[in-house]
């Protein structure tokens, strides 16, 4: 009798403890949407009504920025996610990377303001190919710098300023 008396006081104060730790219920507390998509590998950024989007490189590879870009202006958007275009048309170009930062060098003069679509979709495809041949970089904090021949330097651009919050 007396064990299961200690049984009962030892549960009755494990009970009391834990309603007693001062943690309070709250109701559901929202966090936006939930993740969605492949989160790691090249991806190229394209156009559509909503803004931008990242279509992952599947049965092809890019071995450097050029390659990438190279990629970005031939491949023409998925049909299968409609309302997608690619707004990027370069002419001459040289892209270099290292660390967070990207360079691109334009020949002529680039015909966007820097605030655009096109821009964007340069600086987020870019963004992400630096993280992927880097992979101690992240995406978000790699700053791309348009150089063309003729004008002024445009950025450095980071990718989640063209993206919808």
């Amino acid at each position: 009798m007396r064990i299961r008396k200690g049984i009962a006081i030892t549960v009755a104060a494990l009970g009391f403890a834990l309603v007693g730790c001062g943690v309070q219920p709250t109701g559901v507390i929202g966090a936006g949407e939930s993740a969605s998509g492949p989160t790691r590998g090249m991806r190229l950024y394209y156009a559509s009504a909503a803004g931008l989007r990242a279509v992952p490189l599947i049965d092809r590879e890019a071995e450097d920025l050029n390659g990438v870009l190279k990629l970005l202006g031939s491949l023409p958007p998925p049909a299968d996610q409609g309302g997608l275009t690619s707004l990027v048309h370069l002419g001459g170009y040289s892209a270099t990377g290292s660390g967070t930062r990207v360079t691109v060098r334009l020949e002529g003069l680039y015909g966007e303001s820097g605030r655009d679509l096109a821009t964007g979709q340069l600086v987020c495809t870019l963004a992400r190919a630096q993280s992927v041949l880097e992979p101690k970089v992240r995406t978000d904090d790699v700053e791309v710098t348009l150089r063309p021949s003729k004008g002024e330097a445009l950025g450095p651009y980071q990718c989640p300023e063209f993206l919808n919050g």
